[in-house]
């Protein structure tokens, strides 16, 4: 009975599924860990209070997951530019009137239920969308740059833009997944060429205009600089290095009460720490086997939009995890960057769950679950 149900209600890809129950046991485990000793300072002995609000938010990014696998991937098409003019304002008015948190002004207070909203979230998703739906429709005349291209280019470096004025590095990460996605949509290598000379030119404009030149620059500089350790990477190094390799065991880590961000930018060494090399490697695997499970559904997808919507949307998720566990063992500058999917957060684990919600709803039509009309595969530059 219970699997006629799952049947009934979870379409798509059943192996996409369950990699998301697994990072979401995960998350709950190590956050609950890793809000322990904040939670009994800040709620007068209430270690429970951060696990059972995170896990109302897992809920609820699950919730909008199975709603947006249940929607027709096309409709996202006809969204994609009015959630990305929509962003525009929101960003705009996030970075002169946001809250401010960490020297940065990226989150909207929603009033009545005094909650954060990062519109960098939405635009991330507009965007993604919009780009693989214009290039599914553009396929066969990407070569006429003023007419197709340039709408494409424009918007990109517009919104990445917008987002560097107080995020880099989420501004950065979509750069690299927006060009990727090109890419893989067969925009000539010229116009490729093209695009990051321009895009870096905006880029360096939104971010000499924004709140967090001086921040990036002395985290790069830092980074580069052998002579001393960031106070947040000593911690993370101490963290894995007393993890081992089977770690300290569920509940055990130290620098939970040292580690800056424990519960979000840092979590991977927590993760290092507690559950040793083998749990780190586990998550490693986990965050493979959705990009593979998302690539299956790419070269499967009856149509350019869905294979190059789940294409970016699959990278964008791997691309960021990959680069808040590379910031933790020490192999790139600290970011802001939040682990999709384990790191405590409200509108990020939302708006995962909708970017997983997508592909599985493309992945629908793999299995032949939906009559959803043919257009032509998605092919890669030669």
């Amino acid at each position: 009975m219970i699997k006629q149900w799952l049947q009934r209600n979870l379409k798509g890809d059943a192996v996409l599924w369950g990699i998301v129950l697994m990072f979401s046991l995960i998350s709950m485990a190590v956050v609950y860990s890793a809000t322990g000793t904040l939670a009994y300072k800040q709620k007068d002995g209430n270690t429970e209070y951060f696990l059972f609000k995170h896990s109302s938010l897992i809920f609820i990014g699950l919730a909008f997951m199975w709603l947006a696998h249940k929607i027709d991937y096309r409709y996202y098409s006809r969204l994609s530019l009015v959630a990305l003019i929509l962003s525009v304002p929101l960003l705009l008015y996030t970075f002169f009137f946001g809250s401010n948190i960490n020297e940065a002004s990226r989150w909207i207070t929603i009033p009545v239920i005094n909650q954060t909203f990062q519109p960098s979230d939405l635009a991330k998703l507009a965007l993604i969308s919009y780009l693989a739906s214009m290039l599914s429709k553009k396929q066969n005349n990407l070569d006429d740059w003023k007419r197709n291209l340039l709408p494409i280019f424009a918007w990109t470096g517009f919104i990445c833009a917008l987002i560097a004025l107080t995020n880099t590095s989420t501004a950065v990460l979509l750069f690299l997944t927006s060009l990727l996605l090109m890419f893989i949509g067969r925009v000539p290598m010229k116009s490729l060429a093209a695009f990051v000379i321009a895009g870096a030119m905006l880029g360096g404009v939104g971010l000499a205009a924004g709140q967090r030149l001086g921040t990036a620059i002395s985290r790069v500089e830092a980074f580069f600089d052998e002579s001393e350790t960031a106070f947040q990477l000593e911690q993370s190094y101490i963290a894995i290095a007393t993890g081992g390799v089977v770690g300290k065991g569920p509940g055990n880590s130290d620098q939970r009460d040292i580690l800056p961000h424990p519960y979000s930018d840092f979590i991977y060494a927590i993760i290092l720490e507690e559950y040793g090399l083998l749990g780190g490697a586990l998550v490693l695997f986990l965050y493979l086997a959705l990009l593979y499970r998302g690539l299956v559904t790419v070269t499967k997808s009856n149509g350019a939009f869905g294979g190059l919507l789940a294409a970016g949307l699959s990278f964008s998720l791997v691309l960021q995890g990959m680069i808040n566990m590379g910031v933790a063992v020490g192999l790139g500058p600290i970011t802001g960057l939040p682990l999709p999917l384990l790191s405590m957060g409200g509108t990020s684990l939302i708006f995962t769950g909708i970017s997983i919600g997508i592909i599985l709803s493309v992945s629908r039509t793999v299995k032949g679950e939906e009559s959803f009309s043919s257009t032509s595969k998605v092919t890669a530059n030669a």
